[in-house]
């Protein structure tokens, strides 16, 4: 399908950008908030609903045992925020905990028995993370983080902006005055902590990490709680909890001097433990000369005299004697496992790997989780905790050959590959143009789906291994496979994702294509950045990857592809305000949509160009163009598409003064996306509904129709459409002889602009601003904002520029 395109241009036409989402390139506060402006001006909009619970802890730990004093440290947090000596009233202060301690000693553990004892102090939810910092693979990006928690918050795709800083700026907003639990788990380093701080001292944050962060102790007051390694005493309590009903008659002697072996670290004791209860004919003693033996096999192999060394040997020892243990096939399945893209997978992953079917690989999976050597986290779900991932890899770099490693990536790195093909394709989202999948062993059976909905959530669930595995894929020289995944999730990425998120997958993907000398995906993935930098506003960017993509693909005669980028080139050139430039791209896109006899293609680029006309200023040519295009949209039953040509008509009906028309146009575009369950194409049909009622000087009927325009758009994560929609609100007030509110609409609409980087937007907005301030009597600033927009129209060397310039120099002439 066509992308659909629009935008706001000037004075007349929503800004229609339709189709991926997009992204909020400016702050917070940027961003309208419970209703209101500024000072006591209100936005005419209804309330949202209010978000979602989120309820993201972890299920909690058989086997607690102890930790009497580290539970009762954090409970002191609960009565008010903490200095950095420890507990203490401080009603503006946000709580911070830091559970520090070496690997394997029980943080995760503790914070998350706690947070679970807890959680009901907090109201409005919990919100968790594994951060990865000590896993053997890259961890996970703060801005990755940052967004699935804005996502979890309930804050739309669109609104969530790219970029570190600006989405910790909207995490605090959105949070504040919230009472909310955050446990950020596993942290290598404060710099990844601070940004995913809250600032509402209704917020507790836990933090789990091997390290002191005597940073966030010193600089934010962070209360830091050291867990030690057990007792004697409580080590043989953990270890009697879990070989309890299987194991009754071991002396407390021998159990505290398997302890020892274990260095009293609860990981490494759970290990040991499930293997006692596995074999409860077995004496203990047995077992301690078993570990013993293994014990000075790593002496012998182990470097000594780092920190920890002891606790850290005592560990390998653990695993290495719990996986000498293993079936032969249970073992070389947890080896493979080590070569996964990321440290939690599905059970169809382990059998790509292995070769094997689901089925007999879950078996594998349920074993090395009976003996801990994996964790169920979630159904039919496991992760590894970072240091056996480490163990994994290391035996299989030790025991797998390099071809069959090969092998065993390939055919997971295709699971992959061809999963998402499966879930674009039933999530309707499937990628439009040819693409031969690289083959797959015969072993490997894709994830097949139901519907539409589970294959979403797979995605939604896969997301960081789908982009880990384009890393993982270019590094092992798979370049196909490497550019092929963000490909077939072309659709899902735009309707699902700001459009930052898979930036550095896709860069990769270029790489691997250019590198493997593959014209026809380098071309694909440059379409592909170009949309995403489209996106983002970065057009010198996108106009580049268009510009190359488009040379590509005419020279290997794909016309597909080479209209795809023309009509992507002209989006870019609108958003820009190259109109003649837009128009032309718009052209050469549509002839080769008439070479492809695609209805679709035809009809949504025959409205394109219907919007380049009518920005131009020539509205005979707009208005046959987009009735064209609306007439071979109904027939190709493109409901959506179709509104928004029936929109951008009636625009056309409103500036040539047949005001009837242009609200029967708005009217039928309003019912056609409402009958779709188009929320986004309602919201442009009430926008243009309020310009047109607005030009027959009605500004309380058009202020209803802006009202839920800009609940629409905020609803949809459309904050530049929200903007066009408060420029026009300003407009209506101004008309009603409300200047204040005029001029409070006016500074919001051009503080979104000027943050996203839309100086044509921006140019007009300040022309309005200046025209509002003027009946405020406010004319030295007033004059100022003409300046600034005269400044930046010299910019833009068309008519309507001009034309702009020359009233916006007469204003300044009256003043």
């Amino acid at each position: 399908m066509a992308e659909r395109q629009s935008g706001p241009g000037q004075e007349p036409t929503a800004g229609l950008r339709v189709g991926a989402h997009n992204d909020l390139s400016g702050s917070a506060g940027n961003v309208v908030q419970a209703g209101q402006v500024s000072g006591d001006v209100h936005v005419h909009t209804a309330a949202l609903a209010p978000a979602p619970r989120p309820a993201q802890l972890p299920g909690d730990i058989r086997g607690f045992v102890n930790r009497t004093d580290e539970m009762s440290a954090l409970d002191g947090l609960l009565d008010g925020p903490q200095g950095s000596q420890g507990p203490h009233q401080d009603a503006e202060a946000l709580r911070i905990a830091v559970v520090v301690g070496t690997a394997g000693v029980g943080k995760t553990t503790l914070a998350v028995r706690w947070a679970h004892r807890v959680k009901e102090r907090f109201p409005d939810g919990q919100l968790y993370v594994n951060l990865h910092g000590y896993d053997p693979g890259p961890p996970i990006s703060v801005t990755d983080v940052l967004g699935r928690f804005l996502r979890a918050l309930d804050v739309p795709v669109g609104r969530i902006p790219a970029g570190e800083e600006p989405r910790a700026e909207l995490f605090r907003s959105v949070m504040a005055g919230r009472h909310v639990l955050v446990v950020l788990d596993d942290a290598a380093a404060a710099g990844a902590i601070r940004p995913l701080l809250p600032g509402s001292p209704g917020c507790l944050v836990v933090i789990t990490s091997r390290t002191r962060m005597s940073g966030l102790v010193a600089r934010e007051g962070a209360y830091r709680v050291s867990v030690e390694t057990l007792s004697e005493a409580e080590s043989v309590r953990l270890l009697r909890s879990i070989i309890a009903g299987y194991r009754t008659e071991d002396d407390d002697a021998e159990l505290a001097e398997l302890a020892r072996l274990c260095a009293r670290l609860p990981l490494a004791l759970r290990i040991v433990a499930e293997r006692a209860a596995a074999r409860p004919r077995m004496p203990l003693r047995d077992l301690i000369t078993d570990l013993r033996d293994e014990s000075g096999l790593w002496d012998a192999l182990s470097a000594t005299g780092e920190e920890g060394a002891d606790e850290a040997d005592a560990v390998r020892t653990v695993f290495a004697w719990s996986y000498r243990a293993l079936p032969p096939q249970t073992a070389h399945v947890f080896r493979l496992l080590g070569l996964h893209p990321g440290p939690d997978f599905r059970a169809e992953a382990a059998a790509a790997l292995s070769g094997s079917t689901p089925a007999h690989a879950r078996r594998h999976l349920d074993s090395l989780a009976a003996v801990h050597l994996l964790e169920e986290c979630g159904h039919d779900r496991y992760q590894f905790h970072d240091l056996l991932r480490a163990y994994a890899i290391d035996q299989a770099q030790r025991e797998e050959s390099a071809e069959d490693r090969r092998s065993a990536l390939e055919r997971v790195l295709g699971w992959y590959l061809h999963s998402a093909a499966a879930a674009a394709r039933a999530g309707s989202c499937a990628y439009t143009m040819p693409l031969a999948l690289e083959p797959v062993d015969d072993r490997v059976g894709p994830t097949a789906f139901d519907d539409g909905k589970a294959a979403i959530a797979w995605y939604e669930t896969e997301r960081d291994n789908l982009a880990t595995a384009v890393r993982i894929a270019s590094s092992a020289g798979m370049d196909r496979t490497a550019w092929q995944i963000p490909a077939v999730l072309t659709t899902v990425i735009a309707d699902r994702e700001p459009a930052d998120a898979w930036l550095p997958a896709q860069r990769v993907a270029l790489e691997s294509a250019r590198r493997a000398g593959d014209r026809y995906g380098e071309a694909i993935t440059l379409d592909n950045l170009g949309i995403a930098y489209r996106h983002l506003f970065r057009l010198a960017e996108a106009e580049e990857c268009f510009d190359t993509a488009l040379r590509i693909f005419r020279e290997l005669g794909s016309t597909l592809g080479y209209a795809r980028a023309a009509n992507g080139m002209g989006v870019v050139y609108m958003l820009a305000h190259r109109i003649d430039d837009a128009a032309a791209c718009f052209k050469r896109a549509l002839e080769q949509a008439h070479e492809l006899d695609d209805p679709v293609y035809i009809g949504a680029f025959t409205r394109n160009l219907g919007w380049a006309f009518l920005e131009q200023g020539d509205l005979d040519q707009a208005e046959s163009w987009l009735s064209r295009s609306a007439s071979l949209l109904a027939d190709a039953d493109e409901p959506l598409e179709r509104a928004e040509a029936l929109t951008l008509l009636s625009a056309v009906h409103r500036r040539a003064g047949r005001f009837f028309e242009a609200n029967e146009m708005a009217e039928q575009a309003l019912a056609v996306a409402g009958e779709a369950g188009g929320n986004l194409f309602e919201a442009l049909a009430l926008l243009e509904l309020g310009r047109a009622c607005l030009a027959q000087e009605n500004s309380s009927e058009a202020l209803g129709h802006l009202q839920q325009a800009s609940v629409l758009f905020q609803r949809v994560g459309r904050p530049d459409l929200q903007a066009a929609a408060w420029d026009t609100t300003g407009e209506a007030h101004l008309l009603l002889g409300r200047a204040e509110d005029a001029v409070a609409f006016h500074r919001q609409a051009s503080s979104t602009f000027r943050s996203r980087g839309d100086n044509w937007s921006l140019a007009l907005s300040l022309a309005r601003l200046a025209e509002a301030l003027t009946s405020q009597g406010a004319s030295q600033e007033a004059q100022q904002h003409r300046t600034e927009a005269l400044r930046l129209l010299t910019a833009f060397p068309d008519r309507a520029a001009a034309a702009k310039r020359a009233a916006l120099q007469a204003a300044q002439a009256e003043t």
